[in-house]
């Protein structure tokens, strides 16, 4: 028998007209919909006359569910699975379904459409021609302290997701972590009341301290200024003798040729000059 389809389908992040005409089709023809909260999701397929059986599947059932789910397209049925809104397999349990299904030789593909980190980043006023997405911060302290850590020097945009009650806390770390950087922060994306705050880490402190935070946010930060950081890596350069730089090159294999243009690349002077000082 032929395998079935397994179908990562985009549903609306806020307003239900950015749902596309294909998810609508897909979706009514599956054998199955498998959604991360099938409460939520029956609702959207109420509003547009939907009728296909829905089977749960989410981070605490996906060990479980994935199997069966598995089982289900190994028989032929076709499965379109969605988030709670958005792109399915996005800081969400379908990554790890789209994996079982690839490994079992099980066709897997997708209906794009709406992205919320990608709708709030090419509205935030941020630099979008180099970004990456962090999503959500670890909650365990010293994996999130390494993802601090790592954003010092990034200098690309960043996107992260947060939740109400988490959003003063996380744009505290974040100023911990990065000093006081752009950052422009949305929410209710797509929908009535969709705001975009371009503004710093400082500023949108004080001001969620004064207005209580509510919905759900999408977090834009600004990448480290690379002139700054290039300057701030020479200075942590020249701040050591020229003899111990060029030990630090010859230590790891350099000739001496080689570390001779390393060092005066990272000091930013001509090689010539390493050479000259070298040999007074």
């Amino acid at each position: 028998m032929e395998y079935g389809t397994l179908t990562l389908c985009a549903t609306p992040i806020g307003n239900l007209e950015d749902i596309t005409y294909r998810a609508v089709r897909l979706m009514e023809e599956a054998d199955f919909i498998a959604a991360e909260d099938t409460r939520h999701t029956k609702k959207l397929l109420n509003h547009f006359n939907i009728h296909t059986r829905l089977i749960s599947y989410h981070e605490h059932n996906k060990i479980e569910k994935g199997p069966e789910l598995v089982r289900l397209l190994k028989e032929g049925k076709n499965i379109v699975l969605v988030t709670d809104a958005g792109t399915p397999g996005i800081s969400d349990p379908g990554e790890d379904m789209v994996k079982l299904a690839l490994e079992e030789g099980i066709n897997v593909t997708s209906a794009p459409g709406a992205v919320a980190g990608v709708t709030a980043l090419i509205i935030s006023g941020q630099v979008t021609r180099r970004f990456i997405f962090e999503g959500f911060l670890p909650s365990q302290k010293k994996e999130k302290a390494q993802v601090l850590e790592r954003l010092k020097n990034e200098t690309r945009t960043v996107i992260f997701y947060e939740a109400p009650h988490r959003l003063i806390k996380t744009l505290e770390e974040l100023r911990d972590a990065v000093g006081n950087r752009g950052i422009t922060v949305t929410k209710e994306l797509t929908k009535k009341h969709e705001t975009v705050f371009k503004t710093t880490l400082d500023e949108a402190i004080a001001c969620y301290n004064e207005e209580e935070p509510r919905g759900e946010y999408v977090l834009i930060l600004a990448g480290k200024d690379e002139q700054e950081l290039k300057e701030e890596i020479q200075q942590e350069w020249t701040s050591m003798s020229i003899e111990d730089h060029m030990q630090f090159y010859t230590d790891k294999g350099m000739d001496e040729k080689s570390a001779m243009k390393q060092v005066a690349k990272d000091r930013g002077v001509s090689k010539r000059d390493i050479y000259a000082y070298l040999h007074a």
